[in-house]
């Protein structure tokens, strides 16, 4: 018995064709926006891939652009054959082409659904990559004169003033870092040289942080040195006051931001999966209504629809039978070496014997 079947008459195929058709542009221009959102999501990775250290998180966008192509082009397709079943003369010409657009559109929702799946997954991934990209970006601020970290210093101070974010998880990642390049230090100086001696790296360690760690929202001038030091700074407590710096990590910072992303793409993918799915199901409608008219006396007759000839359980089953009978085709039986065995004994009988000797 077909699954979910419906009468089509005449006048009910062609509002089905006609809406299938406005439906099928509207679903062309969802796939063109899916494309949209990827490279937007691609572009925003990428203003931020020096403080990143590896790159799995852009299987998303680029999952988004290939489907937002791809759903471009098979949509327009379903078009032109929403315009072809008016005419039945016409219309026998995609009967081959359906199933692969099935399956292409199959394909496409799965991979929709899998972009908006793994954009949640790889939420442990982005902030591994952060971290670690991060670290090394507080690492090589300094190195302004190296070739390949010239642009280090202003990447990191631009992200935390954009991001009001300081440091990786917060702004005391800056007291384990030299941050000061040596260039612009006094070696000459007896503090320079007694930091320098007091560690065990060799390295100038400062309990600071550069300027762009600085919330302008605070009422008091920014405090950037000896942020440890009660004595260094007028009425202040560095355990109990509230210091005038971004108390977030641009770890954290750069999280949110991405997952703020992604949750207001979802909802977007998750629709245009829905209208993809139903110009699929509409399609199939039409297919098996269109076909079944032209099986009748009259064309303009009383048709029916469904979406599956045969019941969910019979159709899995056949499909079953036909994936088993394909394998069966491929593989070599021992039988079949029968035949060529025995022609090499019929050619070894068929040599002549050796004449005996003298």
């Amino acid at each position: 018995m077909a699954l979910l079947k419906m009468k089509f008459p005449l006048q009910r195929r062609v509002r089905l064709a006609q809406g299938l058709w406005l439906l099928s542009w509207l679903a062309v221009m969802s796939g063109a926006l899916t494309f949209c959102l990827g490279v937007y999501l691609k572009t925003e990775l990428h203003r931020r891939a020096e403080v990143m250290d590896n790159a799995e998180i852009h299987v998303v966008p680029n999952i988004l652009m290939l489907v937002g192509l791809a759903a471009m082009g098979t949509n327009w397709f379903a078009g032109r054959i929403c315009q072809d079943s008016l005419d039945l003369s016409r219309f026998p010409r995609w009967k081959n082409f359906l199933l692969a657009w099935f399956s292409v559109a199959a394909l496409l929702s799965s991979l929709l659904f899998s972009a908006v799946v793994l954009s949640y997954a790889l939420q442990g991934r982005l902030e591994e990559s952060l971290k670690v990209g991060l670290r090394n970006g507080i690492r090589f601020y300094r190195d302004t004169d190296v070739p390949g970290r010239c642009f280090q210093k202003e990447t990191i101070d631009r992200l935390q003033l954009e991001l009001r974010c300081c440091g990786n998880s917060n702004f005391r990642d800056w007291f384990e870092v030299q941050w000061v390049s040596n260039r612009y230090l006094d070696f000459t100086s007896k503090e320079v040289k007694d930091r320098i001696r007091s560690n065990v790296d060799g390295r100038y360690l400062l309990d600071a942080v550069p300027f762009s760690c600085c919330n302008p929202a605070s009422p008091r001038p920014c405090l950037q040195y000896h942020l440890l030091d009660n004595n260094a700074h007028y009425n202040y407590e560095h355990q109990s006051e509230e210091l005038n710096l971004y108390s977030r990590g641009c770890r954290q910072a750069l999280v949110d931001y991405y997952m703020g992303l992604m949750n207001a793409i979802g909802p977007g993918v998750l629709s245009v999966i829905f209208i993809q799915i139903t110009v699929s199901v509409s399609l199939r409608y039409l297919q098996t209504a269109v076909e079944g008219s032209m099986s009748l006396e009259d064309p303009e007759g009383e048709s029916e629809g469904y979406i599956l000839e045969k019941g969910l359980k019979e159709t899995l089953e056949d499909a079953k039978l036909t994936i088993v009978n394909l394998l069966k085709l491929g593989q070599v039986g021992p039988a079949e070496e029968g035949p060529a065995e025995d022609v090499e004994g019929a050619e070894a009988d068929e040599k002549p014997a050796a004449a005996p000797a003298n």
